[in-house]
């Protein structure tokens, strides 16, 4: 593959090289491990994020506009091996063949006239570059964002299987990159968004083995919301509406790239559509003082209570602070998020509130079968506190005891931790949290291995080149049910 790339912008800041385009693909049998793995610890860890920030002598404006780049990191019989491989995209496939950015991304719009830009946002296929998410589907995994349509890939080869195509008539042109599995009831809920004269929240329902949503609710909204995510509980589907909101007519008429056509309008507040899982029957809705925040930590059922534990912002200024020029500046910093507790109590409008933990979290995730249910552990990149506020260590909060544990290394950046339980384990922390760690000094990668009872480190396995800082990830270690949607 032959690409051109443009300097980075410098100075550079020392974790910069996370935010800088990686264009190798490579497949390795085995790579150097240092430490001890551990004896049980065996599958395969698949990454997703942004590698390519330019193309030609164009530039990609925000670290979520790069083009979408797969990691796959297989543990097996004390060896691992890895791979990368960019997700050829429709938006990928553009780029190589116009040598240039082709299509609309988060805040980049190469769209220079007003129909194109219609076109851009109502097409079926909007680039499709699907670098945020990723889940199992069928035989293989899902790529997603948030356009609606997913892209499927190989899990082994990570080669591109294609744009997937829902079964439905549903409308919509945007969605939540974090779909919520309801393994009792063998089906996947995701929120979809229709912008229109009247714009509204959907939510959809695909059972196991289909292509096909089902629409279970619908709420009605003048100004719709940005929304990275949302939460699910055992009976219900939650939808956090901040008020980063955008007229219709905005996304249609104005000249910006699509984020910078929403405004904080805090005067709004933030509020919480409840509606049931089984048959979308609404179930309430709360209001709560503005805040902004991408990811739901987790959600519970407490008696009739709704529990909601959100990474929150006091405002949305935290999708500025990620444009690649203030990321990459060494002057630069970020917002923080902080470990938030929502409670909504049936009878009540307005949500309880209580901040958890004094520390601050992003990229948040608890054990899998904790998840929508009571927990005592959640894990997540932070920062120490010096500036530039880049993630710098990993945490895991005990809610319990009201404290964090952290692991830090010199010139380390990690991104998400995964957590990886061991197999017959009971306790909810017994098993290894994984994540991809840049090594700034180095000017490389390394998968760390942490022991998730004492954070202490297992192992670290080398990686022969930077990987840029990614998004999301899963773990999987028995083969994939072709049955099974995500």
């Amino acid at each position: 593959m032959q690409t051109t790339l443009a300097a980075p912008v410098m100075p550079i800041a020392p974790y910069g090289l996370g935010f800088t385009s990686l264009d190798r693909e490579v497949s390795v049998d085995a790579l150097p491990i240092s430490g001890t793995l551990p004896p049980w610890l065996s599958g395969s860890l698949l990454r997703n994020g942004p590698a390519r920030f330019e193309i030609g002598a164009d530039r990609y404006r925000h670290w979520f506009d790069g083009l979408a780049m797969l990691h796959r990191f297989t543990v097996a019989g004390g060896r691992v091996s890895y791979a990368n491989r960019f997700l050829r995209s429709p938006a990928f496939l553009e780029a190589e063949r116009l040598h240039r950015i082709a299509c609309t991304e988060f805040a980049t719009d190469p769209h220079r006239s007003p129909l194109g830009r219609v076109a851009a946002l109502f097409r079926s296929t909007a680039g499709e570059n699907a670098n945020v998410n990723v889940v199992p589907y069928a035989d293989g995994y899902l790529a997603l964002t948030e356009t609606p349509n997913p892209v499927a890939f190989d899990g082994v080869s990570l080669e591109t299987r294609g744009v997937v195509h829902y079964d439905d008539t549903v409308a919509g042109q945007i969605t939540s990159a974090h779909t919520q599995r309801d393994r009792s009831r063998r089906a996947t809920f995701n929120i979809l968004i229709e912008i229109g004269r009247t714009s509204t929240y959907k939510v959809v329902r695909i059972e196991d083995g289909t292509l096909r949503r089902a629409v279970i609710a619908e709420v009605a909204v003048d100004q719709p919301a940005y929304m990275h995510a949302f939460a699910t509980t055992d009976r219900y589907v939650i939808i956090a509406e901040y008020p980063f909101v955008v007229r219709s007519l905005d996304l249609l008429l104005h000249r910006k790239p699509f984020i910078e056509n929403y405004r904080w309008v805090p005067g709004r507040g933030t509020r919480f559509h409840v509606v049931r899982k089984d048959g979308g029957a609404a179930a309430g809705t709360f209001e709560a003082d503005a805040f902004f925040a991408f990811h739901h930590i987790n959600a519970f059922e407490e008696g009739d209570a709704i529990v909601l534990d959100i990474a929150a912002y006091d405002d949305a200024t935290i999708i500025g602070d990620f444009s690649l020029d203030r990321v990459r500046d060494p002057h630069g910093d970020v917002a923080r998020a902080t470990f938030r507790r929502y409670r909504l109590v049936p009878g009540r409008s307005a949500a309880e509130i209580e901040n958890l933990a004094p520390q601050t979290i992003e990229l948040p995730q608890v054990a899998a079968k904790h998840a929508a249910a009571p927990y005592r552990y959640a894990y997540g990149v932070d920062t120490d506190g010096t500036p530039p506020g880049i993630f710098n260590r990993l945490v895991k909060v005990d809610l319990t005891q009201r404290n964090a544990t952290a692991w830090a290394a010199p010139h380390a950046y990690p991104g998400e931790p995964v957590f990886v339980a061991r197999p017959g384990g009971s306790d909810e922390d017994d098993g290894v949290v994984l994540s991809v760690v840049l090594d700034a000094e180095a000017a490389a990668s390394y998968l760390v291995i942490l022991d998730a009872r004492d954070f202490t480190e297992c192992a670290r396995v080398h990686v022969p080149h930077h990987i840029p800082f990614g998004f999301h990830g899963t773990f999987r270690s028995q083969p994939l049910a072709s049955s099974t949607i995500v």
